[in-house]
């Protein structure tokens, strides 16, 4: 059965009246039912149907979270279309290659600059052939072109939903990677349907139309829109947050129950909470790190199913009333599951959460296996793994310890790539992860490298850079970190500070402001941060440790192309963009 009428149907049979989802409509939020967001859904693809749009044809979405968005993401599925996301932050060049690449003959535009960009590749591209705008009155737009809502006026509100297989495309997704070019992993009505199913079977969740759910993560990225997607399969209700930066107010104002986020958001509050510690009284460091042990003991005996003597519970009820609520509080005070994934985090960090009573759902996955391979589940998981193989998934520990997977969520292959498609699947059907791994005796999935990352030294000695960047950046001091080592006598890297904790650390040090190109120059500034690097990389083998760096004026941006939506550095980009800052460190 096709995935959107699965979706649609039963919430409209046991909700009709209750809110589907949530949308910022100036500065409020605004609600549509599952009656109003199915009606909404079913003018839509009644309009695709009426512009000459058929099963099988590809119709891309380039623009920001939004209503807009998945609405129209689950019209093109009702009629058997094939989904084709472009990254909000994607250039004129990125564009056009997915364009070309999924032969998509239909766009839906989010702003203007995402709309000059396809407007000028519709007077010279063969496939593109239509443009709709997604937002009235915020797009100054050619004639040719139309707004969702005129594009949607006068259609009917019946929508006759067509047949799927498991078997049958519903997306490609075209991957982000860190390094070459982008390939659409064509994902089926099945991988999709059987993948929420497994997850509905792993975590046994109750009452769950009653859930929350907001969609920061770009929908383009396989973890998002999959997630989002499960949520409305299931009946919560999604709100879409259009602009990420103001994901703290949107927590405090919508309190949702689940979210799915990156490592590096909770890395973020993280180092805020401790440096904010830091600044504290010594009575209230204090309270706060004995709350934080008595959270740690009392996670640990729940993580393990064993039961938790009455003066610990007494004693992590005030823990929670005294620190951990308040922490709690910042994040809206009722999220409690969070899936957290696209990059590797450290078990410190996920241990805090826990203590506190934010557990983090860790995961591992790829946009080839329709996101997950494996996650915490509520108990019984170890620190520092991915947590337990999902249902209908299966592992298996290949040549050069390479995780290979296959199973429900594994993609039929890359769009119009079979050599690529080839190079990726094993002769017997597995799916090649790139990554190194091991399953210890109670199925617990461990990454230990990332082949394709793996850097190796002059002196013939392997570097693992998420190791070496997580812990660089569990703190207050760094916001981004690029290590550097293939083929050099020593590992640099390339260090963003976190310019707001900085600027404050200005004022102490009264140093006046100026800018950061001049700031970042200074002799005391580089010798604070040497001091730190080499505090926080202790840890760390002699061989591992950051020996050089520079301090970089501005953020790694994704509008730059130089981070991947799930925020992981572009090597092969940052390598070859700063390549002469980086030869400076071995000058």
């Amino acid at each position: 059965m096709n995935l959107a009428q699965i979706i649609i149907t039963r919430n409209i049979e046991k909700q009709a009246l209750k809110p589907a989802i949530g949308f910022k409509k100036g500065n409020q939020w605004a609600e549509l039912s599952w009656k109003k967001f199915s009606q909404t859904i079913a003018k839509t693809a009644n309009a695709l149907k009426t512009a000459g749009i058929r099963e099988n044809d590809r119709v891309a979405i380039y623009a920001d979270n939004s209503a807009e968005w998945i609405t129209f993401d689950l019209a093109i599925l009702s009629i058997g279309a094939i989904t084709v996301p472009v990254y909000a932050t994607n250039n004129a060049e990125q564009t056009e290659y997915i364009i070309n690449d999924s032969q998509a003959s239909m766009v839906m535009v989010g702003n203007q600059k995402q709309y000059e960009i396809c407007y000028s590749l519709l007077q010279k591209n063969q496939f593109l052939k239509s443009i709709i705008v997604a937002k009235d009155k915020e797009i100054t737009k050619k004639e040719d072109t139309v707004f969702l809502s005129d594009f949607i006026a006068d259609q009917s509100m019946e929508i006759e939903f067509c047949p799927r297989s498991y078997e049958d495309l519903a997306t490609i997704i075209y991957t982000s990677g860190t390094t070459g070019i982008p390939k659409g992993a064509m994902i089926t009505h099945g991988n999709l349907r059987k993948g929420f199913d497994a997850h509905f079977e792993f975590f046994k969740f109750k009452n769950f139309e009653e859930e929350v759910s907001l969609a920061f993560l770009p929908l383009t990225h396989v973890f998002e829109r999959s997630w989002s997607l499960l949520s409305l399969y299931g009946g919560a209700k999604v709100y879409f947050l259009e602009n990420p930066k103001e994901i703290a107010h949107a927590l405090a104002e919508i309190k949702p129950t689940m979210m799915c986020t990156v490592p590096r958001f909770f890395q973020k509050v993280y180092a805020g909470i401790h440096d904010a510690v830091e600044k504290s009284t010594s009575t209230k460091k204090k309270i706060f790190h004995w709350a934080v042990s008595v959270g740690k003991h009392y996670a640990a005996l729940k993580r393990t199913e064993k039961r938790v003597p009455f003066v610990l519970n007494f004693k992590y009820r005030l823990a929670n009333l005294l620190v951990f609520s308040k922490i709690k509080q910042k994040m809206g005070g009722r999220l409690w599951f969070t899936p957290c994934g696209g990059a590797s985090i450290s078990p410190e960090v996920t241990e805090f959460f826990d203590a506190i009573g934010q557990h983090l759902t860790v995961g591992y996955g790829l946009t080839e296996t329709t996101a997950t391979i494996a996650l915490f589940p509520f108990t019984q998981f170890e620190y520092g793994t991915c947590g337990k193989i999902l249902p209908g998934v299966e592992v298996r520990i290949g040549e050069n310890s390479e995780i290979q997977v296959r199973g429900d969520g594994i993609m039929k292959g890359y769009f119009n790539k079979s050599e690529e498609t080839e190079a990726v699947f094993t002769p017997d059907g597995w799916f090649k992860t790139g990554d190194a791994g091991e399953i210890d005796e109670a199925g617990n999935l461990t990454i230990t490298d990332r082949i394709k990352d793996l850097l190796k030294t002059s002196n013939g000695k392997y570097i693992a850079p998420q190791q070496v960047e997580n812990t660089l950046s569990n703190n207050s001091y760094i916001q981004q970190v690029m290590v550097i080592a293939e083929g050099r006598q020593f590992v640099s890297a390339l260090i963003v500070p976190n310019f707001e904790f900085l600027k404050a650390m200005l004022e102490k040090m009264n140093i006046p402001f100026t800018s950061w190109e001049d700031i970042l120059n200074r002799e005391e500034i580089v010798k604070l941060y040497r001091t730190k690097i080499e505090e926080f990389q202790r840890i760390l083998a002699s061989f591992e440790r950051v020996k050089k760096f520079i301090l970089m004026p501005a953020e790694f941006e994704m509008g730059s192309g130089e981070i991947t939506p799930t925020l992981k550095i572009k090597r092969k980009v940052v390598l070859e963009k700063y390549k002469d800052l980086i030869e400076r460190m071995y000058s």
